[in-house]
């Protein structure tokens, strides 16, 4: 017997489980209910919402757009704390029912891309940034990429779910995800000794991908865990979120699909580079 009681039995089955996310936790895949997805105008649809992994591609389009790249897009709002996730037409672009999702119009048939990392790649791929040419930095660049796919879900699912969001603190979870989160903290640490940034001299879609995790981590906007975890103390990590932090581009791609935080930092949706400056929340208000 555990020390909480609880004996598993010999077939699980599905209860209410409490804490932030109960309401949409379900063991089942599929849609809910019927509901189309939006189209808008532009080349390139995201459905999706400002959490880490959705400021990775909107960091990525935006980063593209500055480079002059035809990358516009649409980012349409999908509040996850409603079930959006689960509507037939955005289980048709991700039947795993996670955001971010993408609809690539900009050829002669709409390609359908899920996962941060997949979109990442396949943006980076077809618009010749990101991603080095050097095949060895090519492949650097995919091994810190794969690195956060593999890792974020120990810090999020893992460490914030227990510190931050379940219905009852767990010192036997929250221990073991925090020495998870401070050792990938220090492997990344680490590299950045080393070089400028992951791969290299060169930023690529492996910074985006880990700085929306770890970077945003490390400047303290992460489950309000700064502290527990002493980020401070990686002080390679914090050189390198810093200056990733002041990019023009990461700043307006943290604000696309956001619904938290000061309400001049909430751009809901995105549909032309002018919105930053006229439909944040502070501007139309609601």
């Amino acid at each position: 017997m555990s020390d909480t009681g609880y004996i598993p039995p010999k077939v699980w089955e599905p209860k209410e489980s409490g804490g932030k996310f109960a309401s949409i936790n379900r063991p089942v895949a599929g849609p809910t209910h019927d509901k189309e997805l939006p189209v808008g105008k532009h080349p390139f649809q995201l459905y999706s919402l400002a959490t880490p992994n959705g400021v990775k591609v909107t960091v990525l389009l935006e980063e593209l757009l500055a480079l002059g790249k035809d990358a516009e897009y649409d980012a349409w709002l999908i509040k996850i704390g409603d079930g959006d996730q689960f509507g037939s037409g955005f289980v048709e672009v991700n039947p795993n029912s996670k955001i971010p999702a993408l609809m690539d119009r900009s050829g002669d048939k709409p390609i359908r891309v899920f996962e941060s990392g997949s979109i990442l790649l396949h943006l980076a791929e077809k618009f010749g940034a990101f991603l080095p040419s050097d095949p060895a930095l090519r492949v650097e660049t995919m091994n810190w990429l794969f690195w956060q796919m593999g890792s974020a879900p120990y810090l999020g699912g893992g460490f914030g779910h227990f510190y931050a969001y379940a219905p009852e603190k767990i010192e036997y979870a929250i221990d073991r995800f925090t020495m998870e989160a401070k050792r990938q903290l220090d492997v990344l640490d680490r590299r950045l000794a080393e070089t400028r940034y992951l791969a290299g001299d060169e930023y690529t879609i492996a910074d985006i991908a880990i700085w929306s995790w770890y970077g945003q981590l490390a400047l303290g906007r992460l489950y309000d865990a700064a502290e527990f975890l002493d980020v401070e103390s990686y002080e390679n990590v914090q050189r390198w979120a810093k200056e990733i932090d002041a990019r023009p581009a990461v700043q307006r791609g943290r604000m696309v699909n956001r619904t938290f935080g000061e309400p001049e930092t909430q751009l809901h949706e995105r549909h032309d580079a002018s919105d930053f400056d006229t439909q944040t929340q502070d501007k139309i208000g609601g």
